[in-house]
């Protein structure tokens, strides 16, 4: 039986599914969808790292209904190969090199302290905590004003939406408008760095790239940068607390923090699923591939791969090695990583400054490509 992706109990738990559909070979064919489907480690790794599949835009039709969407993808890197791609993604190499993420390492470790101390007594930790010190971190990187920084959670739920495996036509008209309003609101902050620059990410980007690959670019840092960090957080408190044992563990032994982290991206991935194309004939996993064919990295169920990880479906915050593929692998590995990775630590550091246990029963996002959840309400003793 194929995979059921907007099935609400595959979505609520897809980890016994993906790996029954690992069972049934490390390539298949899913046609509710039309692609192959990777679910082992070496296969998702090689769809990721395969020069012969890749990311070539083709824009959603109708154009004239779809070119708020379209216009912020044709000029993105991850939706191009080189020699674009490596334009594109050097630009913003170059920026961030420039010493731009290192510098926010202390503002984000106060602001998460902040966002924690102050969340009160019972708190949602999405709403109170993960989503303002996600949206705060990117727009500090991007130059955003403080006064705008409410509008870009609601712009990029929004726009992320449209990734889904099925999305219904008031999820479309809401993505839609929500690539028209940030896109003119990027154009005229980029107007105004360039006449008068500042230490900022957008005024570094303003003399490289053109206006749409400038406002394409800045979406997708926010898009992907501040999901995932949302989706993160969320789900690896939910994992902690639900393994109290590892939760005492971390607790006793701080030098955990950072293999903590990355066992919470393996353990629930905050990004399931990576789809590329085929520009020839490939072969995965001893599966034809033909060209033009879409086959899709099931992130999620690489992470959970006996082949690779012991005990797969066990949470260990101590996990060593640990080649999880939740930021991806190869041309397109995830550049905001090392921001992601600041922000998960300082708010599990925040965290664990506090004695803290659900409230709830977390509430799950009824979506499988971004994995997340809509509520986790905390109580603190």
């Amino acid at each position: 039986m194929a995979v059921d992706f907007t099935d609400p109990e595959f979505i609520q738990n897809p980890y016994p599914g993906l790996a029954r559909l690992r069972e049934q070979g490390a390539v298949t064919w899913h046609e509710p969808t039309g692609q192959f489907l990777t679910a082992t480690h070496a296969a998702a790794g090689a769809v990721l790292r395969d020069r012969q599949l890749g990311r070539f835009w083709q824009d959603r039709e109708p154009a004239e209904v779809y070119e708020p969407f379209n216009l912020l993808h044709r000029n993105q890197m991850m939706e191009n190969e080189p020699p674009v791609h490596t334009r594109l993604r050097s630009v913003v190499a170059r920026a961030f090199g420039r010493g731009h993420v290192a510098r926010l390492r202390p503002a984000v470790a106060a602001s998460a302290q902040t966002l924690v101390r102050e969340a009160g007594r019972e708190f949602d930790l999405l709403a109170d905590v993960a989503e303002p010190l996600a949206v705060t971190v990117i727009a500090e990187l991007l130059g955003i004003p403080p006064g705008d920084r409410a509008r870009l959670r609601p712009w990029s739920a929004a726009i992320v939406r449209m990734y889904e495996v099925s999305r219904t036509p008031e999820v479309e008209a809401a993505a839609l408008e929500a690539c028209r309003e940030f896109t003119s609101y990027l154009r005229r902050l980029a107007a105004e760095r360039t006449s008068s620059p500042r230490d900022d990410l957008i005024s570094d980007l303003v003399p490289e790239l053109s206006a749409d690959e400038l406002v394409a670019t800045a979406i997708l840092l926010l898009n992907a940068g501040h999901e995932a960090s949302v989706n993160a957080l969320g789900g690896g408190v939910v994992a902690l607390l639900r393994h109290p044992a590892e939760l005492a563990r971390l607790r006793s032994d701080p030098a955990l923090l950072v293999p903590a982290g990355e066992e919470m991206i393996r353990y629930d991935s905050p990004l399931h699923m990576f789809v590329r194309t085929a520009a020839a004939d490939v072969t995965v996993a001893g599966v034809r591939v033909p060209a033009g064919a879409k086959i899709a990295a099931l992130l999620g169920a690489a992470n959970r791969d006996p082949a690779v990880f012991a005990s797969p479906d066990s949470f260990d915050i101590g996990r060593d090695p640990n080649p999880h593929l939740g930021f991806g692998a190869g041309l397109h590995f995830c550049l905001g990583a090392p921001l992601a990775r600041i922000e998960l630590q300082a708010g599990l550091r925040a965290l664990l400054s506090h004695q803290f246990e659900l409230a709830a029963e977390p509430v799950n996002r009824p979506t499988f490509v971004l994995r997340g959840y809509r509520e986790v309400r905390l109580t603190r003793s």
